[in-house]
């Protein structure tokens, strides 16, 4: 696809995406300020926030990384997050984004940004816990440098799906297909975290590239975040009802629209590397039940 093509899908697509992605002032339940709506849960020296609390970054070097976690708890609705992340030479950093009960049997929704050595396109993970249980990971290239600039990073969860979107773009799709004896996170609250920590175990080229700590430290920002969810206040009607407040779970955001359809299949034909539904190997040809099931 060649340049002016691609600006042209762009501009087609931001004329319309007004239209796909409902806002309901009244869901909002972020002020904007990182220091009001999250709390530091690792290292405070190596988290800085400006001044007005509208932006933040984590840093990692050789004596730690670091994270912050969101205040309440939700159950549905979707979180954008701009991200700007880890410039030059970051093989070896894993930048967590990512949603999680914190229980033995956790539900978790993950993106997980994997730092490259200089000049490779970016890796981002998506993960899913059910019950407890993954073993659930995508992965692709990104199809821009997201370290020049920020981007938004989103999840809509609902009873019927979650969905996650890079710049409202949807690059994957976990159906609610609890009916059928495949696990879904709908019971539990979670919590919003980001960490930035070394990873170099495994995250770049299965661990082979190891982080260069003369490249350090690793910086990675965070600003313009909006979670638009359900509170959590300890009875899950309130969160699983379909109401103008909780507009995620009308029947509009059940599944993709034709025009997210098109672009979901686009990120998945030209910028997908791995899916864990296509590893007969890693599974032995008995895959998840949930890949023999349709996403939307």
């Amino acid at each position: 696809m060649n340049n002016f093509n691609t600006k042209l899908i762009f501009f087609f697509f931001g004329l319309v995406s007004s239209s796909l992605f409902h806002i309901s002032i009244a869901s909002i339940v972020s002020t904007g300020d990182f220091n009001k709506d999250f709390f530091v849960i690792w290292s405070p020296n190596h988290v800085n926030t400006s001044d007005d609390g509208k932006t933040r970054s984590l840093k990692l070097d050789q004596e730690s990384g670091a994270g912050f976690a969101s205040n309440q708890m939700f159950l549905f609705g979707q979180i954008d997050m701009q991200i700007k992340l880890v410039p030059g030479d970051s093989a070896g950093t894993v930048l967590a984004f990512y949603l999680t009960s914190d229980q033995p049997n956790r539900d978790e929704i993950d993106l997980e940004f994997l730092g490259n050595v200089s000049g490779q396109p970016y890796i981002l993970q998506t993960n899913i816990y059910a019950d407890g249980f993954d073993n659930r990971e995508e992965r692709i290239f990104l199809w821009f440098d997201p370290t020049k600039d920020f981007h938004t990073y989103s999840v809509l969860w609902n009873l019927h799906q979650i969905v996650f979107m890079v710049d409202t773009i949807p690059i994957r799709v976990y159906r609610n297909h609890a009916d059928k004896g495949v696990a879904f996170p709908r019971w539990q609250p979670m919590s919003l975290k980001a960490t930035l920590w070394n990873g170099d175990s495994w995250a770049t080229r299965g661990g082979q590239d190891k982080i260069d700590w003369k490249n350090g430290p690793f910086i990675a920002s965070f600003r313009n975040y909006k979670i638009d969810a359900c509170v959590w206040k300890g009875n899950p009607r309130f969160c699983r009802a379909a109401s103008s407040t909780n507009w995620w779970n009308q029947f509009n955001f059940s599944s993709l629209t034709s025009i997210q359809r098109r672009w979901f299949k686009w990120v998945r034909k030209y910028h997908m590397i791995y899916d864990y539904c296509q590893d007969n190997e890693r599974f032995q040809n008995n895959l998840p039940k949930e890949c023999s099931l349709p996403k939307y």
